[in-house]
């Protein structure tokens, strides 16, 4: 109810409208410029927003403490009725830092209207997004830490496994499943790592900027961040109001983490096909054909492959919004939050799925077993066995190629060649090089840091595996 005594706005039912208005807005206006249908979503961060700048007034003495309850105790009330889903969103308040301030007028009158002293909407909005994307980039990296662990407690559980590495999409050399699983565990760390370093972008306060250019009244930017667990204070008003550049680089790296999603995707959708028979996905995530009733679709994988796209485009959008726009606050800026939420909706639903998905999957080993030999993928360490031997590298390549040639011809394996061919590619090859050769002894020839030498990979696994507790 209002508030006994305190002043009317007499044209627009909008707290933004002041009284150099002579007439109300027009109704076109009112659902074109509306973004109550999107941004409602950060009501809990404008109400904390709201109290830590209400109690810096009443420290600073532009509230008395008196009035500062007042506010907090009905910002509370407001927080709750929104969060029951009885707050009626009105296009005429454009958006949820109106909805909110007009609904503590109406509870508070004149007391209410003090609320907005010493501040602008534009470094309302910079600063409750901001809390936002914190949020949002700790319950990613959330995520992303289980999704981790996932492959990690997969690398114990497929040890025993060797799996053909590729590149170009051909065999190349064998590998233990566990170093294929370690791979995707760097990958995620890369995005957990890009997410810290943003997060530090982000935590920048802007609250007390205004609208531009400051503010004359006396004000203590520094409690309010610190009360809002922010790590420091914008230094340039006009820069606050018109900064997205934290807004551009969430949107950057939820893009790689669904780059990364979409790779990963792309692998086991080929691996799990008749083609390749390496994996079987759990089939409560997947989907079968209105006709064919054999199919077994990998829908979860392709649909993560395709909503990247989304990701990415949101990023192109949020460039081409800024590019150009003149200092400071701009109301192109709108557009900022519906491609930011979708980025983050979408990557977040991606990994809530691929969780379970890895999880769950199972590798197909006496598929991958008996056809492990095809492709040849001892021939590189055949190649580094002759080269342990004294033989130049360029040479060592050239003469294994005529091998994989006869063994092709033959259609046998390296190892299945008979003495008398291996000195017609060179007189001097020594047959016992053959003893090197078998994806088993590949792997365990393998000694660089970082490679797929089983004993260096458990200690990677381990390393991993303390890491993520």
């Amino acid at each position: 109810m209002q508030a006994h005594g305190s002043t009317q706005p007499t044209t627009d039912q909008s707290p933004s409208r002041s009284g150099v208005f002579s007439a109300q807005t027009d109704k076109r206006l009112e659902a074109f410029s509306e973004s109550i249908s999107f941004d409602h979503r950060l009501y809990q961060h404008d109400i904390r927003g709201s109290i830590a700048h209400a109690r810096m007034l009443a420290h600073c003495g532009l509230l008395t403490q008196e009035e500062f309850a007042q506010i907090e105790s009905a910002l509370r009330e407001i927080e709750s009725e929104i969060a029951a889903g009885k707050m009626a969103w009105r296009p005429e308040l454009e958006d949820i830092h109106m909805h909110i301030e007009s609904a503590l007028i109406e509870r508070l009158g004149d007391v209410g209207r003090k609320l907005h002293t010493a501040r602008s909407r534009n470094d309302q909005v910079n600063t409750d997004l901001r809390m936002w994307i914190r949020d949002a980039l700790d319950e990613v990296d959330s995520l992303l830490q289980r999704l981790q662990r996932a492959f990690v407690d997969r690398c114990e559980r497929d040890a025993d496994v060797i799996l053909p590495a590729y590149t170009h999409l051909q065999r190349a050399q064998p590998v233990t499943a566990a170093h294929f699983w370690l791979a995707y565990v760097e990958k995620f760390q890369r995005d957990r790592d890009r997410i810290a370093d943003c997060r530090r972008r982000v935590n920048i306060c802007g609250l007390g900027a205004a609208a531009c250019a400051g503010t004359s009244l006396p004000i203590d930017r520094q409690m309010t961040a610190e009360e809002l667990g922010f790590e420091g204070v914008a230094a340039n008003s006009i820069d606050v109001s018109s900064d997205r550049d934290f807004v551009v680089e969430t949107a950057f790296v939820l893009a790689m983490i669904a780059e990364h999603l979409s790779g990963w995707a792309e692998e086991w959708i080929l691996w799990s096909t008749v083609e390749f028979g390496f994996l079987k996905l759990p089939h409560q995530f997947c989907t079968g054909s209105s006709i064919m009733p054999q199919k077994v679709n990998p829908d979860t994988l392709e649909l993560t492959r395709g909503k990247t796209a989304r990701v990415i485009g949101n990023l192109q959008t949020l460039l081409v919004l800024i590019k150009g726009l003149p200092l400071a606050y701009n109301r192109d800026l709108q557009e900022d939050k519906p491609p930011l939420f979708d980025s983050f909706d979408t990557v977040r639903a991606c990994l809530e799925l691929a969780i379970p998905i890895v999880e769950q999957a199972q590798l197909q080993r006496e598929a991958i077993a008996q056809r492990l030999d095809d492709g040849f993928l001892d021939a590189t360490t055949l190649m580094e066995h002759l080269i342990l031997q004294g033989i130049p590298q360029r040479t060592a390549h050239h003469l294994v190629g005529k091998l994989v040639g006869m063994a092709q011809a033959r259609r046998c394996r390296l190892a299945d060649l008979t003495p008398d061919e291996l000195r017609s590619a060179c007189a001097d090859l020594d047959p016992s090089a053959l003893d090197a050769l078998g994806v088993e002894k590949a792997v365990k020839a393998y000694r660089s840091y970082g490679s797929s030498n089983p004993q260096l990979v458990e200690e990677q696994v381990q390393r991993w595996r303390q890491r993520l507790q």
